[in-house]
């Protein structure tokens, strides 16, 4: 999930919120007998009122009622927590980004959900697993999103030369190409913040490679994999193909180095496609995408989007529930996607001949789901994110080989995950 797009892809897909703001920071649609309220990060998009007003009108005593957050991510999840951890019962559906699922799980802030309820079988598969913990189902998945590799197609095309397949591929260009026109090479989101954590996480598992094990109870991060992929990206700064620039950059500041003509190739999120195309870009029409590259083919992007959970304390869980099959229905969905411009779980729309006109990137999108991966699952998330941000940005930034930050991730995530 991703507010004002940034912390890595996530609150974007999850930024639902109505204007017309109460007093106490809420949005009420309106007033009913018993109220639903559902709580989100603020970034507005004006297709949630539509839906959430056909809900109204069809469940006049069930109406929801949205509770609007800050739009920083960090103050969105503090001000749930906060709430949450008290034991009140004011939120009964949460929109989540996709890594608080474990640790509000963890915590017993969110009910389990029953999965015979939904039709997780028409969900693209790998957004189901951003919801469990432990082998539990405790939320919805809502919304999606994975890495794409961006890139300047009418370069390309003039040299004769095919958009990279690999790291190797994606060197060689960005070395030998871009300079020829003036562009710096390759860039991602390298600031230590969130998205700082994606990008070394998706070259690690493109090489093979894990921050934890799947069910985030032992550390996995000290392996050849792992100091391949933060090597691919030290030596990229090293050698001056991804710009030294980059490492202050989050995903706004990185698209426009690339919707502004300065980047050959740009790693960051689907919602980069409509914006670099826009009549208003310097490069529009000349943008192609494609899945990220890896070692050897096409490489593992990190899973971004948000899910829809319940609170445990929830006087409305019936209700609740019944919200929550509604905004992943098959029609809310496809709003999500042409209202919202978010991408959607469910897999048909992916595939869908006129969605693909109007979306050009969605096969591109969905092969990138298909082998996306979700970030470490752990109750301490918060803090395995940043002991990775602290210790890949010094190996960026040439303060320590990758051996040795690996090694010292290794030996910090220890402590954290004891």
């Amino acid at each position: 999930m991703q507010w004002a797009r940034t912390a890595g892809g996530g609150l974007l897909a999850g930024a639902l919120l109505l204007t017309g703001c109460t007093g106490d920071g809420s949005a009420e649609l309106s007033s009913g007998t018993d109220e639903i309220t559902f709580v989100t990060g603020g970034d507005i998009t004006d297709y949630l009122r539509d839906v959430l007003g056909e809900w109204n009108r069809s469940h006049p005593r069930e109406k929801v009622k949205v509770i609007e957050l800050p739009e920083a991510a960090d103050e969105v999840r503090a001000q749930m927590a906060s709430g949450l951890r008290s034991g009140s019962s004011r939120f009964d559906v949460l929109n989540i980004d996709v890594t608080w699922t474990s640790d509000f799980a963890a915590a017993g802030w969110i009910t389990p959900v029953d999965g015979d309820r939904f039709p997780l079988g028409q969900f693209l598969p790998p957004v189901v697993d951003t919801a469990t913990f432990r082998g539990q189902l405790y939320a919805v998945p809502y919304v999606t999103n994975a890495g794409l590799l961006y890139y300047r197609k009418d370069i390309l095309r003039r040299e004769g030369r095919q958009p990279p397949r690999t790291w190797r591929e994606l060197e060689q260009l960005a070395k030998s190409v871009a300079p020829k026109y003036g562009l710096d090479g390759y860039a991602g989101q390298y600031l230590p913040y969130e998205g700082l954590t994606v990008n070394l996480a998706e070259v690690m598992q493109s090489a093979g490679g894990q921050i934890l094990n799947p069910e985030g109870t032992r550390v996995a991060v000290d392996s050849a994999a792992a100091r391949e992929g933060l090597g691919f990206l030290s030596r990229g700064v090293r050698d001056g193909w991804i710009p030294r620039r980059a490492l202050a950059y989050k995903e706004e500041e990185s698209r426009l180095a690339f919707q502004n003509g300065r980047l050959l190739f740009l790693r960051n999120w689907p919602y980069v496609y409509d914006l670099a195309n826009d009549k208003g870009s310097k490069i529009a029409g000349k943008v192609g995408v494609v899945p990220l590259p890896g070692p050897n083919g096409q490489g593992s992007s990190i899973l971004g989007g948000s899910n829809l959970a319940i609170n445990t304390h929830s006087a409305h869980k019936k209700s609740a529930s019944e919200l929550i099959s509604y905004l992943t229905s098959a029609r809310v969905q496809r709003e999500v996607l042409t209202q919202g411009s978010l991408p959607p779980v469910r897999a048909a729309l992916y595939t869908d001949p006129a969605l693909i006109r109007r979306f050009p990137y969605l096969p591109t999108l969905k092969q990138s789901i298909l082998t996306a991966r979700p970030r470490p699952k752990s109750p301490n998330y918060e803090q395995v994110s940043l002991a990775v941000q602290a210790v890949g940005y010094d190996a960026l930034a040439g303060r320590q080989t990758p051996d040795a930050a690996v090694a010292r991730l290794a030996r910090e995530l220890n402590d954290i995950v004891r």
